[in-house]
């Protein structure tokens, strides 16, 4: 079978890298793709978003599978596009996608199905936000964007004063356009927060391991949100009787409140979760592998990907077998250019990536990176994902960091505490 992936990040160069270890997959394809997964696989010049150009090389290519890795081909409808040319594809519908398009959406799917979560409201104007803010109690909250931000629409205030600052900022066209037109204001949770991915038929669901990504740009989590600078899997904060909680009480509800509304949810269901002491409540969902929670996750995945997310596809998940993993940890640090995730400088060179790559148990993932007269440069803010895996947390942490002091473009930095939050309670 062929098989293409669309996108060009460290989840796509993950996903067709896996794909391409199947058995069954005879060519993988990746439109755009980045310098990496023209390595791994065949890069195709389209856009994510540019559909009849791509249901034109699915036809032509004779593409048995396709396999949407962002999240904003999926909120625009690419899959009944491809549904409506009786082509198949791994996805959830545009209006399952609302879950990550609309918080206003999916704050209310979650009321609805008594999922636990925490207490919001939704504002039109900033004007009415603003008001809000004012009249009640001071207190934290977190202020959201309501449309897709690529990560960055979340702002977690500690006081009055930095809220309204964040209302102004997702009111701003100049800087949220449309994604900011709504602005939900949330009580502000504390705890650890983890990451819970599941596979869905629309009926089964297939959960992932538990990961723990790291969302500020700084050690110590600190500094602004980022799109994601590191993850690990599994995580120790989330026990087995939080995972059967996770899945029960959050994972189902969702997918049955999804299929009773004439929605049925195919694809990747991503719970951001707050472990708070009065249990387990969802953050946010997203409804595509993370990135970076997917790298260390499909470093540690035995089974053969092509195969659960063709049953997924086809609607058959219950009669397959879930997927093997490897009982040691992974690790993935996101590397990353300078002034990200402000402006940044594109087309610097980028040395060490062969020699990184061939420290045993590291894979390095590239996300924002081209070719440039056969040179592989730095083109995005999140630039590679140096993965690794070992027989502990601090053996695979150890590794990936070996092998990022390998790789240098001027500028480049990274995270230097990805898993550490594991090693405090291990």
């Amino acid at each position: 079978m062929k098989v293409l992936v669309i996108g060009s990040g460290g989840r796509e160069h993950a996903l067709a890298w896996k794909l391409s270890q199947s058995p069954r997959a005879e060519r993988v394809f990746v439109a755009p793709g980045n310098a990496g997964t023209a390595e791994d696989a065949e890069n195709v010049d389209l856009s994510p978003l540019d559909f009849a150009g791509i249901l034109r090389f699915v036809k032509e290519n004779e593409i048995g599978l396709t396999v949407v890795g962002p999240e904003a081909p999926l909120v625009a409808g690419i899959t009944e596009a491809f549904q409506e040319e009786k082509q198949r594809i791994f996805g959830p519908s545009r209006a399952a996608a609302q879950l990550e398009g609309s918080k206003h959406f999916c704050k209310k799917l979650l009321r609805h199905a008594d999922v636990p979560t925490a207490d919001f409201r939704a504002f039109q104007s900033r004007e009415a936000a603003r008001t809000y803010l004012q009249e009640r109690e001071e207190s934290p909250v977190v202020v959201k964007a309501d449309g897709l931000a690529a990560g960055k629409g979340v702002f977690v205030c500690r006081g009055r004063a930095e809220a309204l600052d964040a209302v102004d900022r997702v009111a701003n066209p100049d800087e949220f356009g449309e994604a900011g037109h709504r602005i939900i204001i949330e009580e502000r949770l504390d705890g650890e927060e983890a990451s819970v991915l599941a596979i869905s038929d629309g009926r089964t669901l297939v959960a992932l391991p538990a990961a723990q990504d790291h969302k500020r740009a700084f050690d110590g989590d600190q500094g602004p949100n980022t799109g994601g600078m590191g993850a690990y899997s599994p995580t120790p904060f989330v026990t087995d009787e939080i995972m059967q909680f996770v899945q029960e009480q959050i994972l189902v509800p969702t997918v049955h409140a999804m299929k009773r509304s004439r929605h049925p949810f195919r694809g990747v269901l991503y719970a951001g979760i707050m472990l708070t002491h009065q249990g387990p409540k969802v953050l946010e969902y997203n409804v595509r592998f993370g990135d970076p929670e997917c790298q260390p996750l499909l470093m540690r995945c035995k089974g053969d990907l092509l195969t659960v997310l063709e049953a997924a596809t086809d609607g058959r998940l219950d009669e397959i077998e879930p997927p093997e993993w490897d009982p040691r940890p992974s690790v993935c640090v996101v590397m990353a250019s300078e002034g990200y995730p402000g402006s940044y400088e594109k087309g610097l060179p980028i040395r060490g990536l062969s020699e990184a790559n061939q420290l045993e148990d590291v894979k390095v993932f590239h996300a924002g990176t081209a070719l440039q007269d056969g040179q592989v440069v730095a083109s995005g803010g999140r630039v590679l994902g140096v993965t690794a895996v070992g027989n502990t947390i601090s053996a695979a942490k150890l590794a990936a960091y070996s092998a990022v002091k390998l790789i240098r473009w001027p500028g480049a930095w990274c995270r230097k505490d990805i898993s550490d939050k594991a090693l405090n309670v291990l």
